[in-house]
């Protein structure tokens, strides 16, 4: 025996009008009887909860992708070595125009300067005669050495240029992947198809969508976005937590906290606060992108959930803008790197901003949507992200500095009980003698009465209640407990469900060691 080790729980599903009767007789020798055999066999053991529905990324291998699809990647990479190799990837700067301003001020002072001289007398205007063709000589000495300056300086850009060092930059990356294709890097192909896929394999607006996206990381300065300290009260507002079920990291956002006025108004109260705001929601994306694996095979893109529980709505003007800003920034810049957009804890509002935001989402952004309401929650949620990776206020078992469970333990398993029937999950602690017995458990949509009890091999012994019956309503957490065992028996979770619908039970256990000094 291990000083840690996961259970195998024996399972019994009955009808609810047999179960006090089957839970009595077995309360004193552990044991069941035939009826109880008879019933585990016509019902499923218990299993490890499964994936409800199976969400893959699209295929970043080269052999996997279609014909069409192939041309218009090797098209696309072509189109990007020219225009890396022409230095044609950036926006040119356009310095003539300020030189022509200051040609022309330089103009208008000059004549403002002749017209003064005109007004001047005859005697000045003799001497300056006189004087002049020194004067002459030496500004135009000036004027000749300084142009020859200038051509020298130029001379020796033109070297550079001829050179190769500084025009051309091969070194052009996104997301910490290099773009020139001649390097060969096995990430750039994974970049390029995310592009691809956001303009349907369209090789001319994948590749200005492209453009633009650096160009608007450039003059943003998104790349030194990491090292800024912004908005750091909202630390609550969004936050990575986990992976999901394909190993994305899932991104809470969390829009209740805006209930708060106060908070509302250090972040949407102006403009310039509404920029901070758009700031640290892209630092959060920045930081989110750094967790996947842009290469063939890997994890490239996140799981998004969106809690919408006690937000202010499209009432408040400045979120709603902000929240548009921000659709349209991730959507134009971060394309084909969200798996999934689940709401969750959605109310009726959202159904208008939806149609609001709607014209401007394509049609595959808007495929990737999943909306819950606040009674399918922890359903929906487990579709896509194991029970142990789901945070406790959304129904699953994963708590804040949990120094209890770890991925070790062992998966969830998962119980099914039809409608009118009491299911018991037996623990085994017969050779656990001194140790802890742990825990977590929580039921779909509760609505049922549950209690727990230890019960002893020794016919002599008592029945200890754990936790007394107990009517579960519909908002009730996943629950936690634990028991000592002293003496050799088993820990008997009970579950009736009284209502008309089927109820799914997640639970997981282990045992302890207790530490002996």
């Amino acid at each position: 025996m291990t000083v840690e080790e996961t259970q195998v729980a024996e399972v019994v599903v009955v009808p609810r009008e047999e179960a006090e009767k089957v839970v009595c007789e077995n309360e004193k020798v552990g044991e069941g009887d035939d009826k109880v055999k008879e019933v585990e066999a016509a019902e499923s053991k218990p299993k490890t909860v499964e994936k409800s529905s199976s969400y893959k990324e699209e295929s970043n291998y080269l052999s996997d992708l279609k014909e069409f699809e192939k041309k218009a990647l090797s098209e696309l990479k072509s189109k990007l070595e020219e225009a890396i190799l022409g230095n044609n990837i950036f926006k040119k700067e356009e310095p003539k125009k300020e030189e022509k301003k200051v040609a022309e001020e330089v103009v208008k002072t000059e004549e403002v300067e002749k017209t003064e001289e005109e007004v001047k007398t005859q005697e000045e205007e003799e001497e300056e005669k006189e004087e002049k063709p020194q004067e002459v000589f030496d500004k135009k000495a000036e004027e000749v050495a300084g142009e020859n300056e200038k051509e020298a300086e130029e001379g020796e850009e033109v070297k550079k240029s001829e050179d190769g060092c500084e025009v051309v930059d091969k070194d052009i990356s996104l997301w910490g992947v290099p773009l020139f294709p001649g390097k060969g890097f096995e990430g750039t192909d994974v970049v390029l198809l995310k592009f691809l896929r956001a303009r349907e394999f369209k090789v001319n607006e994948a590749f200005e969508m492209l453009k633009k996206t650096l160009q608007w990381r450039k003059e943003s300065k998104i790349d030194s976005i990491l090292d800024e300290d912004v908005c750091a009260d909202l630390s609550s507002a969004a936050y990575l937590n986990g992976v999901d079920r394909e190993g994305h990291p899932v991104c809470y956002n969390i829009f209740g906290v805006f209930d708060n006025e106060e908070l509302y108004q250090k972040t949407f109260g102006n403009e310039e606060k509404r920029g901070q705001f758009l700031r640290w929601r892209l630092q959060l994306m920045e930081k989110s992108v750094q967790k996947l694996d842009l290469r063939p095979g890997g994890v490239t893109s996140l799981l998004q959930i969106n809690d919408l529980k006690n937000s202010p709505g499209p009432v408040k003007k400045e979120l709603r803008i902000a929240t548009k800003q921000a659709v349209g920034l991730l959507q134009d810049n971060y394309p084909e790197l969200v798996a999934k957009n689940i709401f969750i804890n959605v109310p009726f509002w959202y159904y208008a901003l939806n149609a609001l935001l709607s014209p401007f989402l394509t049609q595959r952004t808007k495929s990737k949507f999943v909306v819950a309401r606040p009674t399918k929650v922890t359903e929906t949620l487990l579709k896509y992200i194991p029970a142990q990776e789901i945070p406790a206020q959304y129904g699953g078992f994963k708590r804040d500095n949990d120094n209890e469970f770890s991925a070790e333990d062992g998966a969830v398993s998962e119980l099914i009980l039809t409608a009118g029937s009491t299911g018991t999950i037996q623990i085994d602690a017969a050779e656990q003698v001194g140790s802890t017995i742990l825990w977590d458990l929580t039921v779909l949509g509760w609505e049922v009465n549950y209690k727990e009890e230890f019960v002893p091999i020794d016919e002599g012994s008592y029945t200890i209640i754990v936790q007394k019956k107990k009517k579960m309503g519909s908002n009730e957490g996943p629950i936690r407990n634990t028991f000592r065992s002293n003496e050799p028996g088993k820990v008997v979770l009970t579950i009736e469900n009284k209502s008309s619908k089927k109820k799914r039970v997640l639970y997981r256990y282990k045992a302890k060691k207790c530490s002996t000094f």
